[in-house]
Formats: structure tokens, sequence, C-alpha cells
């Protein structure tokens, strides 16, 4: 393994090039390629763009540390979060690495100053500086995607960019922006005499509704009010530091306040809490609170209360988002009648799932209203994954591949039904995270004890497995590690198809995805 000590190199107010080859360097053709996940891309492009000032690469060990400790990089620096490339062991042998992205384009060279592992999750990271070779290819609004000195004019040496010359507001959010919203951020930005920059956070589930819906109240808030998108996906954890990191994203791209719901100490700019607002329903406008006499205060909408009335395709009340946010929120979260959803089947061979799953699509069928796809473990083997084995790795590809369809299906409002064995729990759960960002995910486990899973068995698989004929064979030579996350579980002994069938669609029902006969 390749080792040091040093933290990755970090200049204030260095500068990474873009180049504009569309191919690797000749001298680059023989390093080894990996693709971070999706969080650390998003660091990728932020550390690139200049976002992340003063990094210049991943971190290393002792500032991770630090920064877990205390919020500041070994130098003393004031930094929020952990920046770090986790990477297979095999690695970190290199001393360089070409980092691309999903599509298997190259974007920056990780020249590796550190190898080390994590103390915490025993896994594989590389720290040091990054040389960037293209900037990242971006889908929707790619116009509007745009790097900090694109905002700010420089000064001096390459790579500084000028203090702004007046007061700018950042409303950095992953949330839309309804009518309160609003209102409080023009109040703000007059009391400070300031611009706009509405910095659409991306990563989340939504993110193209997010920002079709700020385009769309831009008319509402102060002119000439910039919305920029930054790809900062939702790190989860401590809410400070996420507001430590908005401010620092918001500072580097020249705002002078960050707008916020709490005092937080040790941010880079000033974050501005607003005085409460509500909605006067004597003159049916929103307003501060002080404003208002109490009996005419109406309170907005809760989470839950939006959820539910989207939940159930009902409108959102005109007094409290703009009929533009309603129309995205919509799209973002469809009536669950008409709401893409994957249930995922999982249990040992015999079980009965796929039985279970064949009757609960031709009950779909015959209700009507939802366009239904059978993905059967032993159909998907033959037609989408001829060719793998029964290896931990080939098992874990293959349930992969049937979570993509899955999730491609759910995306479009289809209904996916799935009958894998799938025995192990963070394959699962990786398929529960992919279709739960397009929609909704419901886990059965067919929970038919071995002993009658075996006496099932027309095909004589358990007695080869238990002959040592079959390899890795689930329940016998290979585990299967049983659901603690099933929305359903059923087993099957003494129960009849139609009975297991009808104990799902129960639920479908009672979930609002299936209307009752």
């Amino acid at each position: 393994m390749h080792t040091g000590t040093s933290p990755a190199p970090r200049r204030a107010g260095s500068e990474i090039a873009v180049t504009a080859d569309a191919g690797l360097p000749d001298t680059l053709r023989d390093l080894p390629a990996w693709t971070p996940d999706p969080v650390e891309l998003a660091d990728l492009e932020l550390i690139l763009a200049g976002v992340y000032r003063p990094l210049t690469g991943f971190l290393g060990s002792y500032d991770t540390a630090m920064v877990i400790a205390g919020g500041r990089l070994a130098d003393g620096t004031a930094w929020p979060v952990p920046v770090t490339l986790s990477v297979p062991k095999e690695l970190t042998e290199h001393e360089r690495l070409v980092l691309q992205d999903p599509e298997g384009v190259p974007l920056a060279v990780l020249e590796v100053s550190e190898a080390w592992q994590d103390p915490t999750t025993q896994g594989f990271r590389l720290a040091g500086p990054l040389k960037a070779l293209r900037a990242p290819a971006h889908g929707p609004f790619h116009r509007l995607r745009r790097r900090p000195d694109e905002l700010r004019p420089r000064e001096g040496s390459p790579g500084n960019l000028a203090a702004p010359s007046e007061p700018l507001l950042a409303v950095a959010t992953r949330d839309f922006l309804h009518r309160k919203q609003l209102g409080q951020i023009r109040q703000v930005a007059e009391q400070l005499g300031a611009k706009v920059l509405v910095l659409p956070l991306l990563g989340g589930e939504h993110d193209d509704s997010l920002v079709r819906a700020m385009l769309a109240v831009r008319r509402d808030l102060p002119d000439g009010t910039e919305i920029v998108p930054v790809p900062l996906p939702p790190r989860g954890g401590d809410e400070e530091r996420d507001v430590l990191l908005r401010a620092h994203v918001a500072a580097a791209y020249g705002a002078t306040h960050l707008l916020g719901d709490r005092d937080t100490e040790g941010t880079p700019i000033p974050v501005v809490v607003p005085e409460p607002w509500a909605y006067d329903a004597d003159v049916e406008v929103w307003r501060p609170v002080a404003r208002i006499e109490p009996d005419h205060v109406k309170a907005e909408l809760t989470p839950e209360q939006l959820g539910e009335l989207l939940d159930a395709g009902e409108p959102v009340p005109d007094w409290f988002t703009p009929p533009a946010v309603a129309a995205e929120l919509a799209l973002a979260r469809p009536p669950k009648l008409s709401r893409g959803i994957t249930v995922f089947f999982t249990g040992l061979s015999g079980s009965g799932k796929s039985t279970i799953a064949r009757g609960l699509a031709d009950a779909l069928v015959e209700r009507g209203g939802r366009t239904v796809t059978l993905l059967d473990g032993d159909v998907v083997r033959r037609m989408l994954s001829a060719g793998l084995t029964f290896s931990r790795s080939d098992r874990d590809l293959n349930i992969r591949r049937i979570g993509f369809v899955a999730a491609e299906i759910t995306r479009h409002g289809g209904t996916a039904i799935c009958a894998p064995i799938a025995p192990y729990a963070a394959t699962r759960a990786e398929v529960r995270r992919m279709v739960s960002a397009v929609g909704d995910f419901i886990l059965v486990h067919v929970a038919t004890p071995l002993e009658e899973c075996e006496r099932r068995d027309r095909k004589g698989l358990y007695a080869k497995a238990r002959a040592g004929l079959i390899p890795e064979f689930t329940g016998i030579s290979d585990p299967y590690e049983e659901p603690e996350d099933a929305d359903l579980t059923l087993d099957t002994t003494g129960m009849t198809p139609d009975e297991a069938v009808g104990k799902v669609l129960d639920l479908l029902v009672e979930g609002g995805w299936v209307r009752p006969e």
C-alpha cells in the first residue's frame, strides 16, 4: 500500500485548469481508472470548480480526523465535513489514478499522496491533489451550472477572486420555495440592500422539478436574482455542519450572507434568520407574524399535510404555494394510485415467491389502472444475466441488474414485480435505495421455512446441494440473510397462493397504491 502521513495538498487561490482535449493524454492511458460514488463525484466537481476552496484534492487521514473531531483541517483552516475518496484495496498500490464519470469519461487525475484505511468502516481511501482533464458533462439545465469564477471577477494572481462589492444574499436549499419563503427572502434582501443568489442543491430525488420550480418563482424574487444549481447531495448526520458547508459554498460564489433557519457559529459568512411569517387569513396575504392579529394567523402546511395532499392527488392550495410550484410538486410526488412502485419478493428457493409474484401480477392486470412488469428470478437469469455464476459477486450483480430495470420501470410510473432469491441484505438495501429515489418500494419476505421448501422441491435441487453436487446453494452451502426491513412477511406453509396474493393486495390497498374493490 502506498502510504504517507501528509494531508492532501491544499493551496488557497490555486487554479485547476480544464483541458480541451477529449481523450486521455498518452502519458495517462495506462493508469488505472475508478468511478467514484455520487457524493464523491459531486465533491470532485466542486473541488475542480473552486467551490470547495481551499481544498484542491481529497483529504488524508490526519485532515479527516481533525475535521471530524473539531471542524478544522490540520493547518487550522475551518472546514466542516470530510471530503474523502473510497476505493477498492487493489487501487491503493498506485501513485496516480484516473477518476471517471459513470459513462467512463475521464474527469481528473488524482496524484496519490496517501492511501489509508478508515478506522470506522475499515474501507480504503486515497488522498491527494487533483488535476482536471475536462469539466463534467451536465444534462438538463447545464446552461445554469456555473463556476464561481464565472460569477465573480478575478483579482490579482490567477485563481484569486475579487471580494464582493455589494451585499449578496444566498439561498442554498434542497427545498421548494413556497409563498412564505418567497416573502421572507424579499424582506431580508430589502433589509440588507442585497441582490439574491438562489443555489438549488442537487443530489436529491427530484432535482429537475426543484430547478424548474425555482425558475418559475424567479419573477416573485428581487430583480436580478440569479439561479445556479450546485451538486451538493445530502450527507446525513449533523445539521449544523450541513449549514456550515452550505455557507462555504455560498461564500465561494461571492455571497455575503446566507439565509438560514438557525443561528450557527463559525460560518465564513453571516447566517441571517428571517423573522417568523404566517398567512393572514383576514387580508389573505403572507406577512410577518408580528403584524397579524393572533386570531387571524394561519400556519403553513406541515410537510406531513403537504405529503398527504400529494399522495391523495388533491390540489395544493394557492394560498400556500404558487400554482407553478404546486405543479412541480405533483410531478415530483405523484398520487400513490399512479406512482411507480416496485414489489420485491425475497426468499429461499421453493418458498413460493414466484407463484405469489405471478398471482399478484395477474390480479393487478385484472383490476386495471396499472402497467405491470414481472421480473421473475429464473427468467431474469436466462434473459438478463446469462453467463453469471452463483458466486457472491455474480449474485450481487444479478440483483443490481434487476434493481436497475425495476427502478426504470418505477421511474416511468409502472409497477415492477421482482421475485429473485436475493439472499444478501446489503444488495437488497442497494435496490431499495435505487427504486426509492424514483418511486416507492415494498419488500415482501416469503419466509417459508427451509424444511417446507425442501419438501416442495420437485427439481431435487436441495438434495443435490446436500450431496455437494450444487455448490453455493442458498440455505444449504450459502447463507440467506433474513430481512429486518420487510414491509410484509409471509410464511406460505398451509397458505394457498390466492391467500398469499390477497395479503399482498391488502397491503397495497391500505398503502393507497391500489384501489379497493
